[in-house]
């Protein structure tokens, strides 16, 4: 495998237009198709006044497009982590307009993309050169509940993808990258989007959401399956096993009887990766048993500071590093990760904000107050919720016997949360109960649910 490119040159005009970029069932789009597809975008945004663009595609063929039409137009691409319009309104003040590829109920200016025809090839384009400076805006859920903005120079997405290649070439010559995840949140942007492209790797345009669209894969091909636990719990074993060379998976650990069950399936065992979207990769683990340690990845360290862990990493903005919010416990051959501070959860690999659960709570009438805590039942992980309801609601929800009341708020609550982020277990009580120093008591609130 070549050199992994920068994403400046990406559209380098030395590759040949034949180079196949992406593909979607019997549709292949090629370098040179690209580069016409970026340039037509490119003037289209030049006509606009607005700075920062949301990008908001799930197809990955668009979304590169968008990417490199708004960068080499000299705008900001925005990555607002979602593509739900009520939240889009919410958040306008985080963008100028809302680059995707099928029309929104959303104010403010819009640009629908799509691809040109097969016909189309880029030849003697010259494009404007992308800043060195040049950095994405990613948007997390911050532990305050309001969407929390991390800034990403183009620089170190590109230091991570040369970081991915150096570890894992010889794995990832000569194969497809496929993908269970979307390209809003940095796992699905440097393994979906940066590595494939830097690479040469062609890159399937769709996520696969079922098992059955990955059993379905051309057997002529290799793949790299770009995933997450919860969609390795759903493999059926029933199923045509596809051509997996390589297995991915991030956002939270698959259980140890489901690895066994996948590596049976696929014969291959699944590599894990261990980052965030603050801080990039940091560590890998090919889990060939249940004790595997965590292996930093080069130029990586971690070093205690009382009882917390500092991150040094060259893909980090900050030299000073980054206190993390999982709790590490260092082990002979790497380390080992010990669970999580914060009002930040995963749940089913999606990042949770308690504290926006709480807030959109009791913007609902008769919500007075609202705790919100992870909760586990027969080994899966929900969100559950302990409410202090006005005199009104309260007679309401005994009337209702509870159930009506609950899936009303659970209603409610769709069109502003991730579907794992809408609580599963409910519990009314008059007060939430705190200690001496008025904070919440969260181990008397599990208790209510078990």
């Amino acid at each position: 495998m070549k050199h992994p490119l920068p994403l400046s040159q990406w559209l380098n005009p030395t590759r040949p237009d034949e180079t196949c970029i992406a593909w979607l069932g019997t549709r292949e789009w090629q370098l040179g198709e690209l580069r016409q597809d970026v340039v037509t975008l490119m003037q289209a945004l030049h006509t606009q006044p607005g700075t920062r663009w949301a990008l908001c595609f799930e197809n990955s063929y668009l979304f590169i497009v968008a990417l490199l039409a708004t960068l080499h137009a000299g705008k900001i691409p925005v990555i607002p982590g979602h593509c739900r319009a009520s939240v889009l309104n919410e958040q306008q003040d985080l963008f100028d307009g809302i680059l995707n590829e099928a029309s929104l109920d959303c104010a403010g200016p819009q640009i629908v993309v799509s691809a040109g025809s097969a016909s189309t090839h880029g030849h003697d384009i010259t494009l404007p050169p992308i800043a060195a400076d040049s950095v994405i805006e990613l948007f997390t859920s911050g532990s305050t509940g309001q969407p929390k903005k991390i800034i990403k120079p183009i620089a170190l997405l590109d230091a991570e993808a040369q970081m991915l290649h150096t570890r894992f070439e010889q794995r990832l010559d000569g194969c497809r990258v496929v993908a269970s995840v979307v390209p809003q949140h940095l796992y699905g942007l440097t393994f979906r989007i940066f590595l494939p492209m830097a690479c040469g790797l062609p890159l399937h345009a769709s996520m696969l959401y079922y098992a059955e669209q990955l059993s379905a894969l051309p057997a002529e091909h290799r793949y790299v399956f770009i995933s997450s636990p919860a969609f390795l719990k759903r493999l059926d074993a029933n199923l045509t096993p596809p051509p997996v060379s390589m297995l991915l998976s991030a956002g939270g650990m698959l259980p140890w009887k489901e690895v066994k069950e996948t590596q049976s399936w696929l014969n291959v065992w699944l590599d894990e990766i261990y980052g965030s979207t603050e801080t990039g990769v940091i560590a890998w683990r090919q889990r060939i048993d249940n004790g595997t340690s965590w292996q930093l990845f080069p130029g990586v360290t971690l070093r205690a500071e009382d009882d917390e862990w500092r991150l040094l990493s060259p893909l980090l903005n900050d030299e000073q590093g980054l206190l993390l919010d999982d709790m590490i416990e260092l082990v002979d051959d790497g380390f080992r990760l010990a669970g999580r501070r914060g009002r930040v959860v995963k749940i089913e690999e999606k990042r949770v904000s308690l504290s926006e659960i709480e807030q959109r709570l009791m913007a609902l009438e008769g919500i007075q107050d609202a705790a919100a805590l992870p909760v586990s039942r027969g080994g899966r992980q929900g969100i559950g919720v302990v409410l202090v309801l006005s005199e009104s609601a309260h007679q309401q929800w005994q009337a209702s016997g509870g159930k009506a009341q609950e899936q009303a708020w659970r209603l409610a609550l769709m069109p502003w949360l991730e579907s794992v982020a809408v609580p599963r277990y409910w519990r009314v009580l008059d007060e939430i109960p705190v200690n001496s120093m008025n904070k919440r008591v969260y181990a008397q609130l599990q208790e209510l649910f078990s």
